[in-house]
């Protein structure tokens, strides 16, 4: 059973649109935060990894889907999970939820790169034990 981490988003003012709903593009901020907490609450951060480990994670692609708006003053829970992992890259797939309602899903591909050169290169294997032990 693959573990879902879930983290707790507010919505401010300064994340909506003229409309009073959230931005489009603020959404993948969310999903964003979900997944830098999510490595952090497995025992990794990003100035770390690039400090010891010479890498850094980068978004190849995002597929989203917005299927019910979030207003100001929402309490969301934006929720991660590690769905493939590969060599070089893991994809997760996301969502954003007010209670039980699901707002918004997407399916995101980051790669692990070399920090100087921006090659692909293997994801360290402390990580991928960390992974593998939630899968």
């Amino acid at each position: 059973m693959v573990t879902t981490f879930s983290w707790p988003v507010r919505v401010y003012y300064e994340d909506t649109d003229a409309g009073g709903v959230v931005y489009y593009a603020n959404y993948l901020r969310f999903f964003e935060r979900a997944r830098t907490e999510w490595l952090r609450a497995i025992g990794f951060e990003q100035r770390q990894l690039k400090a010891e480990s010479g890498i850094v994670f980068a978004v190849r692609s995002v597929q989203i889907d917005y299927l019910r708006p979030a207003v100001l003053d929402d309490a969301l829970q934006v929720e991660a999970a590690v769905s493939e992992l590969g060599r070089a890259s893991m994809h997760f797939r996301q969502r954003l939820l007010r209670d039980d309602e699901v707002l918004s899903t997407a399916l995101v591909k980051v790669v692990s790169l070399d920090g100087e050169t921006f090659r692909p290169v293997a994801i360290p294997a402390p990580i991928r034990e960390r992974i593998d032990a939630q899968q």
